[in-house]
C-alpha cells in the first residue's frame, strides 16, 4: 500500500461509531476534519491523545474542525471510552481495520524484539475539499493539540 502524504486526496471511510451510527468522509464536506487513529480504548497513550483533543474540542470547532477517532475496538468498548472520559467527539468501531488499511494505519510493530500487526498511531488533518492537509506519524500524545496547531501555524 501506498503512503498517503500531503496533497494526496483523503481515501473515503465509512464506519459506525460508539452509538451503531454510520459515519463517513463524506458528512464532513466542506468542513475540515481532524482524524486519529489510535490502537486501544483506555490505555495511557490513547487516553492522553484524546483527552487532549477533547479539551480543546470547542477551539477545533471555532477553528472549523471536527474530531474523529477510529480504533479497532467495540462500539461498545467506545461508548465505555467515551463515558468514562467525557469525550465530545466520535469515534468510530474498525473492528473489520478497512479504514485502518486504507489510511496505512495498519502495520507491522515491533515491541520487545517481537513483530506483530497493529495501529500505527497517526494523524491526519484533511481539508473542506477531502484533500489531506497535513500527517502526523509521531504523535506527542499528551500535547497533540499544540503539535497540529504548529504544524498548520493556527
Amino acid at each position: 500500500m501506498t503512503k498517503l502524504k500531503v496533497g494526496d486526496k483523503a481515501p473515503h471511510f465509512e464506519g459506525v461509531n460508539q452509538n451503531g451510527d454510520k459515519i463517513s468522509l463524506k458528512d464532513f464536506s466542506g468542513k475540515k476534519l481532524i482524524l486519529y487513529f489510535y490502537p486501544k480504548d483506555n490505555t495511557p497513550g490513547c487516553t492522553a491523545e484524546s483527552c487532549n483533543l477533547n479539551d480543546n474540542y470547542d477551539a477545533w470547532l471555532a477553528k472549523g474542525y471536527d474530531v474523529v477517532g477510529v480504533s479497532p475496538d467495540s462500539e461498545k468498548s467506545h461508548q465505555n471510552f467515551i463515558t468514562k472520559f467525557g469525550f465530545r467527539f466520535n469515534l468510530i468501531a474498525d473492528t473489520e481495520k478497512e479504514i485502518l488499511q486504507a489510511y496505512g494505519a495498519w502495520g507491522e510493530k515491533s515491541m520487545y524484539g517481537k513483530k506483530y500487526m497493529g495501529v500505527l498511531r497517526t494523524t491526519f488533518v484533511i481539508d473542506e475539499n477531502g484533500v489531506i492537509e497535513q500527517v502526523f506519524e509521531k504523535v506527542d500524545t499528551k500535547n497533540h493539540t499544540s503539535q497540529i496547531i504548529e504544524a498548520l501555524n493556527l
